[in-house]
């Protein structure tokens, strides 16, 4: 991958395309739980953290959410540190790149942090909580998109993200 030649590597393709279709499966799971909670709307937000005595529901507890968070910080740092590793092999410049690794990294943040501050700081965190998910789902969606392109139809010609790509007689 890193002298360019993961565009004639056909195992090393299938790896990447591979994975990319297995983390799709997580990216809409991801969605579907997170709908099977909640909506896009504050108040169902709050009312998942901090529970509704009109429909019986408990506010989350803190144990419960210590668990749920020891979890994703583990596997979604494990996921965004493959995910994020791939855009270095990907024909783009490093502005680009650096977006498309430290976006995905504070979207993860957000979506696990801005419930804690729903629950335990105020009810207007709801907002962040949205905002977190949607911009997980965009990053993830994109990374998953990029990987395949770059593997699929991708040039390899500006592979280390070099801004100036040298023409065929070598000048940029």
């Amino acid at each position: 991958m890193v002298t360019g030649e993961w565009s004639r590597n056909r195992l090393l393709q299938m790896i990447v395309v591979l994975y990319a279709f297995y983390v799709s499966g997580l990216w809409l799971t991801n969605a579907l739980l997170y709908f099977s909670k909640m909506s896009l709307r504050t108040d169902s937000v709050v009312e998942y953290y901090l529970g509704s005595p009109e429909r019986f529901l408990s506010p989350r507890s803190y144990l419960g959410m210590l668990e749920i968070a020891h979890f994703h910080l583990f596997a979604m740092g494990i996921l965004l540190l493959v995910l994020t590793h791939l855009m270095l092999f990907v024909p783009i410049g490093n502005r680009i790149k650096a977006w498309l690794i430290a976006v995905p990294f504070l979207a993860a943040f957000l979506d696990e942090g801005a419930g804690w501050l729903v629950r335990f700081a105020h009810p207007g965190f709801a907002y962040l909580k949205i905002a977190g998910f949607l911009l997980l789902q965009t990053s993830l969606a994109m990374l998953i998109g990029i990987s395949l392109w770059a593997v699929l139809v991708g040039s390899q010609d500006n592979y280390d993200g070099d801004e100036s790509v040298p023409d065929a007689a070598g000048d940029p």
